[in-house]
């Protein structure tokens, strides 16, 4: 028995517990040892309930990568100057809060395990708006790709033609900054393969891990099974829709695959995705690269950069967290990513344990909300040994 009976029902009722606090529901589950275990709780949410995933998308996208470095499309610290000419002659802020026209040249191309370890030079602060001269500019002349306004959403080259026209705010490889590492990876990718960001994952990831319901929209045969996405109007203390089903912003294609955060999923395919990690790669990659991509590879100065973020003794590996510290229940070398609109995703190779929480109900801080924190505590204490 690899989970305590008792374990499993408390961990359950919990998450019934959060769906009467108004969580409007939740898929959790839990594997070990070739035992999984789905608990599912709100209306019309069941185990095969399409999820947008956020930034769990960010590990897919970094496999996707290791895909073309494994077969010698890319390598991991050769400039990228001729793939990305966009950013080839960027102009670098003197400090974080300069003015904008206060820069220097960039000191050095960026490189794969830049992208990969998100320490390309630009990314997300969790800064109050206005904090920096940079933040109003960028929003204006960048902003985010991809959904939940497709109507709104640039091509991939306009997009990064936008993010090379405004200055980045380090030196390549100098710090951490989270998310816009991977939107421009997902370019860099598609731009090597020669083929849509969302076939070429299909074809090398989705297709040989059984993954159907994963991609970067849900067709119409299929919308009835996405539920909402809640988020929050601040400014009011209310609670809004971010996103519809139907006609929304993952009802069709998207002119802006998000490397960084677009995928929609279910709970059983993530889980093939994460088995596939912690069973060494196959038969997507190496046990050698999934090594790489599942160590840490920040300092302990690019670590502090990101504390926001990085919380809870955790570093970075390629596309995803990794613990480097235990002050919690996850196990030194364990991996894994959450998604600001309510999902989270941890394998623990020690243990043999791979977790999924996926909701639709939007982060509103950096620290996980309380359903995600009772998630794992109670995944934790029904490991049986």
């Amino acid at each position: 028995m690899m989970f305590s009976k008792a374990g499993l029902a408390r961990l359950e009722q919990t998450m019934a517990n959060h769906v009467e606090k108004g969580i409007p529901g939740v898929v959790a589950l839990v594997s070990r040892g070739g035992e999984t275990h789905v608990s599912t709780a709100g209306q019309d949410y069941d185990r095969d309930t399409i999820f947008r995933i956020a930034s769990m998308t960010k590990p897919v996208t970094a496999v996707a990568a290791m895909i073309l470095v494994e077969e010698g499309r890319l390598r991991l610290d050769d400039p990228l100057d001729e793939v990305l000419p966009e950013l080839a002659n960027r102009k670098v802020l003197r400090t974080i809060g300069s003015e904008l026209s206060d820069t220097v040249p960039a000191e050095r191309s960026i490189t794969l395990r830049d992208l990969l370890t998100f320490r390309m030079g630009h990314g997300f602060l969790m800064a109050a708006p206005g904090t920096y001269p940079f933040q109003a500019d960028f929003a204006e002349r960048v902003g985010p790709p991809g959904p939940p306004r497709p109507e709104e959403t640039p091509t991939p080259d306009e997009w990064m033609r936008r993010l090379g026209s405004v200055p980045f705010l380090a030196q390549a490889g100098e710090r951490w900054f989270y998310h816009l590492s991977s939107e421009v990876l997902g370019v860099l990718i598609a731009r090597v393969s020669g083929k849509y960001l969302g076939d070429f994952m299909k074809e090398r990831i989705f297709d040989p891990l059984g993954m159907k319901d994963t991609g970067f929209h849900v067709p119409e045969s299929k919308i009835g099974r996405l539920p909402k996405s809640m988020g929050m109007n601040f400014a009011k203390g209310e609670e809004i829709v971010y996103d519809e089903s139907a006609g929304g912003g993952w009802s069709r294609p998207p002119a802006f695959p998000s490397g960084g955060g677009g995928l929609v999923s279910t709970a059983d395919d993530y889980l093939a995705f994460g088995q596939m990690l912690v069973n060494g790669g196959a038969p997507i990659l190496s046990r050698p690269t999934v090594e790489l991509m599942t160590i840490n590879h920040l300092t302990p100065e690019q670590k502090a950069a990101g504390q926001d973020i990085l919380q809870f003794g955790r570093g970075w590996g390629f596309g995803m967290a990794v613990v480097t510290d235990r002050v919690g229940y996850p196990n030194i070398g364990s991996f894994g990513w959450d998604g600001g609109l309510g999902t989270s995703f941890l394998a623990d190779p020690k243990e043999g344990l791979i977790g999924i929480l996926l909701t639709q109900k939007m982060w509103t801080s950096p620290t996980p909300p309380p359903v995600c924190t009772d998630f794992w505590t109670l995944t934790y204490a029904a490991v049986a040994e």
